[in-house]
């Protein structure tokens, strides 16, 4: 378990990095519902795409200053701090400051990359290498380990819709928060912080839950060489991650859950 600061209550801030379309907001709604932490939704990837983040009616311009926003966040506020963000660009910034490590507790989620490949292309004709994101994920996970030393959490996919409440509860375990049953189920609807890339929210917005709403593409990587070279170079780095997921736990009954 990676750890690297705690509060009251479990860790002060956790993060939860994840290549483009492997039901990483899907999880975050999961975590919304959950009730007892203040999430935000990819603060640097909406800053690298729209140049700015705003936390607590405060914009941000940099990574630094986000970097510090979000952790005087988790200092100052009553619950702890939980961020997903995306991995289809590369954070110069934020991995060559300290804190990324000492400060925030990593956590991550990957899925076959043929799968996300065609449903990130069936939205991004122009996808490339960089932006499918799996090299970008790999990075941050070494960084994190060989600082850090310890093995961060990874989630895989296929993992969690098969079994939503055993990677939930091993989830919550690894990281150090309670398991919160409820959490596994929410009424459908837009989220506000989802509006700047809305678009790419739509699934998440009209679940109820952790299911599998694997699409069906026109193009993959089985019929569009393109697709297949960037499948080539991405594979590995998958391969990588999931080598290190965790295990669906037995979730706890609803009493020993609240216990």
């Amino acid at each position: 378990m990676n750890s690297p600061r705690t509060g009251p209550s479990g860790p002060a801030v956790i993060a939860m990095w994840s290549p483009p379309r492997c039901r990483s907001t899907a999880f975050e709604r999961m975590m919304i519902e959950r009730g007892d932490l203040t999430v935000l939704h990819e603060p640097f990837n909406v800053l690298a795409s729209k140049g700015s983040y705003e936390i607590g009616g405060r914009v941000h311009n940099s990574e630094t200053a986000l970097l510090d926003a979000i952790l005087e966040l988790a200092r100052t506020g009553r619950r702890p701090v939980y961020f997903k963000d995306t991995t289809d660009c590369r954070y110069a910034g934020l991995l060559s400051d300290p804190r990324l490590t000492t400060a925030i507790q990593h956590t991550f989620i990957v899925r076959d990359p043929a799968e996300a490949i065609a449903s990130h292309y069936a939205r991004n004709p122009e996808l490339s290498a960089d932006q499918v994101g799996f090299g970008h994920c790999w990075e941050i996970f070494e960084l994190v380990r060989e600082t850090v030393g310890t093995v961060p959490v990874v989630v895989d996919a296929d993992d969690l819709v098969a079994d939503p409440a055993g990677i939930a509860a091993a989830y919550s375990s690894s990281t150090g928060l309670p398991y919160l049953p409820d959490a596994l189920n929410w009424q459908a609807g837009e989220r506000s912080e989802w509006q700047v890339f809305e678009a790419w929210h739509r699934d998440a917005a009209a679940s109820t839950g952790i299911h599998d709403r694997s699409g069906v593409y026109a193009d993959t990587v089985a019929n569009n060489p393109r697709l297949a070279r960037l499948h080539a170079v991405q594979q590995p780095y998958y391969d990588r991650l999931r080598e290190h997921r965790i295990r669906p736990a037995a979730a706890p009954t609803a009493g020993e859950a609240t216990a």
